[in-house]
């Protein structure tokens, strides 16, 4: 009797959890022609726009309803459709989402997450807004903002967010990507107030600085970045662009329970591969996450990186950005990497804003100068999109705009003899495929050897603080790495004696052509008495 009863009791269990998997949503997608973000009467629904809630994917039907299965700590979100916009609150994030939080984050985090949302509304409906949206857009790009404390997250603002506002052009939206504070997830709302300033919708990525690190399972690891900015895994378009972001941090690490892994959730990949079922295979899909896929097995889970490469592959034109290692590379994926495209599947890997971590020493605005450990300077990045076709601007933050390539080039070489030295260009936005030349005393351009070196002029502003008798203020920055943008050559072994000109001239990916200009001395040969 007591095992039949244990039985009956264990049904019991299964048909209330059966029961609590099996709530709907329901409501509609309209136009809020008066934008109240109210849906009265004589609003219409607006039909065949996609709603998720994060894993399946419906479509409203020809009154703009919709009905999707919700489970506890899922969101129901719109995905924009092209033509619309989302309101934005005061801070100018995007108000897309409904949390479904029953009884709310967990209250033992040291950081507030969702509060209780009591039981599922009879209609959770989104308004939209129409918009105008040109196939030819801009918009702007802020790898890792990670201040760690107040005084961080003004240098951000001073040496970032006060440049980039008033440089954002025609840009429509923006979009971080990931580690938008250090750890102090109090931050995150100040960091919302800084990036209202930019004046653009703003979208934001979760990296691996942004979690509850009391979180026991992937899934309550973003508690607090949801309750400040929305899911962290979702989708939107614009125009003839397809954008997907995605949360690529696994916490805890599903292999040992310590520390973070990257790669997804079987719910984040089945959303990609339900989402794309709607998207037109002649759009561009851009993809925002945090970690690059570039890792190896250590650090991103292989099988993850395969199925979104697969996902993927049915679309000839994508784009992935990522952020997270505070250098700047262009990645390629091929066939070796399961890509089936004919053209290589391009990854991102932006520079930071914060670059090296805030190190480094001041400059003319007394930000330090943040420079990256391959030599990249730290700024932002603008995406200029024309139907399915990109074109990305890196910004080097306070220098101007065609200031691409760093050069490094002896102050002075001697006029006989061997010379070791050698002419260094570091272009910032370059990768092994692209094409640099120099040319000295305007003679004929000579091709430069890609090099993967280290930088000699950040490795010179990192030993500087090893060879000071006193502490410079601030902090030393990382030691150099090698960098994925140099290219080197040597000297002409006749040259005269006095000034000369070294002209470098790098074309990027996109057929766009930046020069730099230094000079040396040729002086006579000292020999050792």
């Amino acid at each position: 009797m007591r095992n039949r009863n244990m039985k009956y009791g264990s049904l019991l269990v299964l048909f209330a959890s059966a029961l609590s998997f099996a709530q709907q949503a329901t409501g509609y997608v309209y136009e809020d022609t008066n934008g109240n973000r109210r849906r009265d009467r004589r609003e219409k629904g607006i039909a065949h726009v996609a709603v998720s809630n994060g894993e399946e994917v419906v479509l409203t039907d020809q009154y703009g309803k919709y009905t999707i299965p919700v489970k506890d700590n899922q969101a129901v979100f719109v995905i924009k459709p092209k033509g619309y916009k989302t309101p934005v609150n005061e801070n100018n994030l995007p108000q897309f989402y409904y949390h479904y939080r029953p009884e709310g984050s967990p209250s033992s985090y040291e950081f507030k997450g969702i509060a209780p949302t009591g039981k599922i509304p009879s209609e959770i409906s989104f308004p939209l807004i129409p918009q105008q949206e040109n196939s030819r857009f801009r918009i702007m790009v802020f790898g890792d903002p990670q201040p760690y404390d107040e005084k961080e997250l003004d240098y951000f603002r001073r040496g970032i967010v006060n440049e980039a506002k008033n440089n954002k052009q025609d840009a429509v939206l923006g979009i971080s990507l990931g580690d938008l504070v250090g750890n102090d997830l109090s931050l995150q709302p100040k960091y919302a107030a800084v990036m209202k300033e930019m004046g653009l919708p703003w979208y934001n990525v979760m990296g691996n600085h942004d979690m509850n690190y009391e979180a026991r399972e992937d899934q309550f690891s973003d508690e607090t970045f949801r309750a400040n900015f929305g899911p962290n895994t979702y989708a939107f378009n614009y125009a003839d662009v397809h954008f997907i972001v995605l949360d690529d941090i696994l916490y805890p690490d599903p292999r040992d329970g310590k520390g973070y892994w990257g790669g997804f959730r079987e719910d984040q990949l089945k959303f990609v591969e339900n989402d794309l079922k709607y998207v037109d295979r002649n759009k561009l899909v851009v993809v925002a996450f945090h970690i690059p896929l570039i890792h190896n097995e250590d650090d991103f889970r292989e099988s993850d990186r395969q199925r979104l490469i697969r996902l993927l592959g049915t679309f000839p034109n994508v784009l992935m950005t990522s952020a997270h290692t505070h250098i700047q590379q262009q990645i390629f994926y091929s066939k070796k990497d399961g890509w089936t495209q004919p053209l290589p599947l391009h990854e991102y890997n932006a520079g930071t804003t914060c670059g090296d971590w805030y190190s480094g020493t001041a400059d003319e605005t007394g930000v330090p100068q943040s420079t990256m450990r391959d030599g990249t300077e730290r700024g932002y990045s603008h995406i200029l999109f024309d139907g399915n076709r990109y074109d990305i601007r890196y910004k080097v933050a306070g220098k101007a705009e065609n200031y691409q390539i760093g050069l490094y080039v002896p102050k002075a070489i001697p006029d006989k003899g061997w010379n070791t030295a050698k002419i260094l260009a570091n272009f910032f936005m370059g990768s092994a495929k692209d094409s640099v030349l120099y040319r000295i005393d305007d003679g004929d351009w000579k091709k430069m050897t890609y090099n993967e070196t280290m930088d000699p002029a950040y490795a010179v502003s990192v030993y500087k603080w090893d060879q000071a008798s006193e502490l410079f203020p601030g902090r030393r920055p990382s030691d150099p790495q090698l960098s994925k943008h140099i290219w080197t050559a040597g000297f002409p072994k006749k040259l005269t004696l006095g000034k000369h000109t070294v002209d470098v001239k790098a074309t990027d990916m996109f057929g766009k052509e930046y020069t730099a200009t230094s000079s040396f001395e040729v002086q006579e040969k000292v020999y050792v008495p």
